[in-house]
C-alpha cells in the first residue's frame, strides 16, 4: 500500500512478517483452536523476529519503530483465521507491556519489559473484575500496605492469557475510600503464593488463553508499585485509548479479511446459470460494506498518526473502536450470509470470525460505555488529561 501512512519498509515488514506468519503460525491454528492452548514456542519466535519490541526502546531489546509497523502487526494478525492467537500475541505487547513501559521503574524494565520483548515472558494486564465490567473505578481487589509489602486481595476476570502469564499487571486500590483516585498498578509475579488463575471456556477467541484470576493474601515487594501511589485510574484511561485503537485496527481488518474472502467465494460459487457475483443485490451489499470499512480504516489510519505524534487522542480512539467493531460485526454478519449455508459451516473461515468478531464491541469497554464516554466530551464538553507523558 502507497500512502500518506505507509513506506516501502512498512510493505517490506508487512511481507516478512506475512511469510512468517504462513509458515510458523498457520499450520498450528488448527490445533490451538481445538485445544485451546497456544504452544509456549510461538512467543519466543515472535521475540526473535522482533515483533514484540516493535513500539519499544533499544535498551531493552526493542525497535523503537513508529506505530504504522503496529498497524501491520495488527492487520496481518487479523487474517490468518485466529482472532484468539491475534488477541493473544497483541494483549501481550500492547496491553501489559504498555503500562511496563511508561509506569515500571528501571528493575521492572530491565526484569520484565526485556524478557517480554524476547519472548522469554509472557505478560497479562488485570483490570476487569466479575463484579465491575466496564467499571474500572468501582473494582474492590485491594491493595494493602504493609511495612515494605503490599498485601493484594480480590479477583480479576477475562483476562487475556491469564493462564499463560509469567506476571500480571495489576490495578488495585490502595485507598478504596478516595474511589477511582485511590487505585494504583502493581507487578505482581505468577508464581508467588496466593495467586490462581482459572480458565475460562468462550464462544469466540477459542485459542487465546482468557482466564479469572485470584489474589489471596498475595504479598509483593513495596518496589512492585508501578508508577505513582494513586494514579493508577488515568494511566489506565491514558492507555486505554491505545488498546482500543487497537481494537479498531484489527476491527477493520478482519472485515476486510471477510470481504476479500467472500468476494472470492462469490467469484467461484454458481446459482441459476451465473457466479453469484453478478447479482446486483449482492453486488451492491458488498459495496455499501467496503465502503463504510474503508471509512473506518482511513480514520483509523489519521488517529494512529496523531497518537504517534504524541497527541492524547482519547476521543477519537473512542470513537473508532465504537464504529469499527460495529462495521465489523454488521459487515461479517452479510458475508457469512454470502456463503448461505457454507458459512454456517465451521471448515468455512466466516463461522470462527463472526464468533471472534462478537468480542469487539465487548471487549476493552463496551460500546454502551463508550457511547457515555463520548457523551460527557462532546455533549458535557468533559476534558481528559494524559497522566504520563508519551514514550
Amino acid at each position: 500500500m502507497n500512502s500518506v501512512y505507509f513506506t516501502e519498509e512498512h510493505q517490506l515488514f508487512r511481507e516478512s512478517l506475512r511469510d512468517f506468519l504462513h509458515k510458523e503460525v498457520v499450520p498450528h491454528i488448527e490445533k490451538w483452536e481445538k485445544t485451546g492452548t497456544i504452544e509456549r514456542f510461538i512467543w519466543k519466535k515472535f521475540g526473535d523476529m522482533g515483533f514484540f519490541g516493535l513500539r519499544y526502546p533499544e535498551a531493552y531489546g526493542g525497535l523503537n519503530l513508529d506505530l504504522f509497523y503496529t498497524v501491520v502487526f495488527l492487520e496481518e494478525l487479523q487474517k490468518i483465521k485466529s482472532s484468539g492467537f491475534a488477541a493473544a500475541m497483541w494483549a501481550h505487547s500492547y496491553l501489559a507491556m504498555t503500562h511496563l513501559n511508561a509506569e515500571g521503574d528501571e528493575r521492572i524494565k530491565q526484569n520484565y519489559l526485556a524478557p517480554s520483548i524476547s519472548g522469554d515472558m509472557i505478560g497479562a494486564l488485570c483490570i476487569t473484575e466479575p463484579f465491575g465490567g466496564s467499571d474500572v473505578a468501582g473494582m474492590r481487589t485491594t491493595a494493602v500496605k504493609n511495612g515494605d509489602k503490599y498485601i493484594i486481595n480480590g479477583s480479576k476476570t477475562f483476562i487475556t492469557n491469564g493462564v499463560y502469564a509469567d506476571y500480571y499487571v495489576v490495578a488495585a486500590k490502595t485507598n478504596p475510600e478516595l474511589g477511582n483516585k485511590g487505585i494504583s498498578m502493581f507487578l505482581v509475579d505468577a508464581k508467588l503464593a496466593g495467586v490462581s488463575a482459572t480458565k475460562l471456556d468462550k464462544l469466540g477467541w477459542r485459542a487465546s488463553d482468557t482466564a479469572e484470576i485470584a489474589f489471596d493474601n498475595v504479598e509483593i515487594p513495596a518496589e512492585n508499585l508501578m508508577g505513582e501511589e494513586g494514579k493508577g485510574f488515568p494511566y489506565i484511561m491514558q492507555h486505554f485509548a491505545l488498546e482500543r485503537l487497537i481494537m479498531a485496527i484489527n476491527a477493520h481488518a478482519r472485515a476486510e479479511y471477510a470481504i476479500e474472502y467472500t468476494i472470492g467465494y462469490m467469484s467461484e460459487r454458481e446459482a441459476f446459470g451465473k457466479t453469484i457475483d453478478k447479482f446486483q443485490a449482492l453486488r451492491h451489499t458488498i459495496v455499501e460494506h467496503a465502503t463504510d470499512v474503508e471509512h473506518c480504516k482511513w480514520f483509523n489510519y489519521a488517529t494512529v498518526a496523531r497518537l504517534d505524534q504524541g497527541e492524547y487522542v482519547v476521543k477519537e480512539a473512542t470513537m473508532a473502536k465504537l464504529k469499527s467493531t460495529k462495521v465489523a460485526d454488521e459487515t461479517i454478519y452479510s458475508c457469512l450470509q454470502m456463503l448461505g449455508g457454507y458459512g454456517y459451516m465451521e471448515e468455512y473461515p466466516l463461522a470462527r470470525l463472526f464468533r471472534d468478531s462478537r468480542l469487539g464491541p465487548i471487549g476493552g469497554g463496551t460500546s454502551e460505555i463508550l457511547k457515555e464516554i463520548l457523551s460527557k466530551m462532546i455533549i458535557d464538553n468533559k476534558n481528559y488529561e494524559p497522566a504520563v507523558k508519551h514514550k
